[in-house]
């Protein structure tokens, strides 16, 4: 298993990444808090929560007191373009605004227009302008509060960031990015540099910064801990989701790279069910006969997990999905065809919100509230 903020290889054991990276399960404690929130604003509480794909954090407990306090914080998150947008990228941006939600707090989103283009060798920056563009399209048809949310790029903002990328960068030293990130002698300096920009919206209120992330994101934050006190802000909190399996089975995450692996936000109706009936990893049996005496497994079914953690909302209903894939009633091929339903849905309707989504970005990036505040404001 290898776990960083590039590279996600092998079978992910989530147990032992919460003993490495130093984090707490999500508790019923936890939960019951967070459903006190959501039921007060006539809410569910999620379905990522419920199904536990959000299983980990580090001080969302405190997050949550100060809250009950008075406190409010704030919440950050982001994308980096690199490549097509896929179902897997959606996750954290999905959770986020469930939380923006329910407890009515800002939003940054971070547009790393950089970070690929230090870290991948053969790509151009007219690429990554080409694919940011399309990426802040799927990122504003998820329909955040308007006044609530500034999205960002890194290259248009760098100005107003500048002031404390400096005081940041000169927090952390070559041996602690090289030790966290495994830095090289092959490593050009843009990449060294990079994380202390990732941080730097950790910094943008006083209030703390609450960031729902994938699992491999956690050691940018870890580093905003070690120096967030000493520039006089609060520790951030992360709470960390794990990986939307590839199509294949349960090896690494998901790659708009690969197309066996993932299912695009600009595959068409057909391209999704070609690529669940050929590569969606089954847990059925490999006759009928077997299958109607066995029945399937739904641990390792690749149809049953994305249905469980993101497309059937409904747990009586993915409960009865369930029983009856693994008493042999339901087949393999059945079980993919609510799949291929349930995304073809999905992915309607978001195609349906991104072709307004112009208006809306106009308003996340620059003419909404918060977005008009933050380009007045330079960070001292």
């Amino acid at each position: 298993m290898k776990v960083d903020p590039w590279k996600v290889e092998g079978k992910v054991d989530y147990e032992k990444l919460i003993k490495e990276f130093g984090l707490k399960k999500i508790d019923e404690k936890t939960l019951e808090l967070i459903k006190k929130v959501s039921e007060e604003k006539n809410e569910k509480l999620h379905l990522f929560l419920r199904r536990k794909l959000f299983f980990s954090h580090r001080d969302f407990d405190i997050a949550l007191k100060e809250y009950f306090e008075g406190k409010k914080f704030f919440l950050y998150t982001g994308r980096a373009p690199g490549g097509k947008m896929h179902l897997g990228h959606l996750i954290p941006f999905l959770f986020t605004k469930y939380l923006q939600k329910i407890f009515d707090v800002n939003l940054y989103i971070q547009i790393p227009d950089d970070e690929k283009f230090l870290f991948k060798k053969n790509l151009t920056l007219n690429k990554v302008k080409e694919m940011t563009e399309q990426d802040l399209l799927d990122i504003a048809a998820l329909n955040f509060d308007e006044d609530k949310t500034f999205i960002f790029k890194n290259s248009e903002y760098i100005k107003n960031m500048y002031p404390l990328f400096l005081k940041t960068a000169k927090k952390i030293n070559f041996s602690t990015v090289k030790a966290t990130f495994g830095f090289n002698n092959e490593s050009n300096i843009g990449m060294i540099s990079y994380p202390a920009l990732q941080i730097i919206p950790t910094f943008f209120e006083k209030n703390r910064a609450v960031i729902p992330c994938a699992i491999d994101q956690d050691p940018y934050f870890r580093l905003q801990r070690d120096i967030a006190e000493s520039l006089g802000f609060k520790k951030n909190v992360n709470i960390h989701s794990k990986f939307l399996p590839p199509l294949t089975g349960f090896e690494g995450k998901m790659s708009s790279s690969e197309e066996e692996k993932a299912i695009l936000l600009s595959d068409d109706e057909k391209t999704v069910k070609k690529k669940i009936n050929k590569y969606a990893f089954s847990g059925g049996k490999n006759t009928l006969e077997e299958h109607r005496k066995y029945g399937g497994d739904t641990s390792i079914d690749v149809s049953y997990i994305w249905l469980y953690y993101l497309f059937e909302e409904d747990d009586n209903k993915i409960l009865e999905v369930k029983e009856q894939y693994e008493s042999g009633k339901l087949l393999s091929g059945e079980l993919k065809a609510m799949l291929i339903e349930k995304i073809n849905s999905f992915l309607k309707q978001h195609n349906k919100n991104k072709e307004k989504a112009k208006s809306k970005l106009k308003k996340y990036m620059y003419e909404g509230k918060l977005a008009k505040q933050m380009w007045k404001k330079i960070h001292e």
